[in-house]
């Protein structure tokens, strides 16, 4: 699943999941303003930077309409936080 980072990595703006983001395949974020500096290249891994995708909804609504496979992935990962010194 598509991490959803809150900062840009170029100039650490902060980037909630609902702005505008570009992300590499190694999701490398940044905001549209760094992306356009980058010339829609990843400093990093010289890869694409695309436009991240919006998340409209979360995991348990996700859950209601998912394959059993991916409800089973969210279930386990959901032990383990819980399992997770605080």
């Amino acid at each position: 699943m598509l991490k959803m980072k809150q900062q840009c990595e170029r100039c650490n703006g902060a980037l909630p999941a609902t702005a505008e983001a570009y992300v590499c395949s190694y999701e490398c974020t940044y905001c549209p303003r760094c992306t356009e500096a980058l010339t829609a290249a990843c400093p990093n891994c010289a890869g694409e930077l695309v436009r991240r995708p919006r998340r409209t909804t979360g995991a348990a609504a996700i859950a209601v309409r998912t394959p059993g496979r991916i409800v089973r992935l969210l279930r386990r990962s959901q032990r383990t936080r819980s399992r997770q010194p605080h």
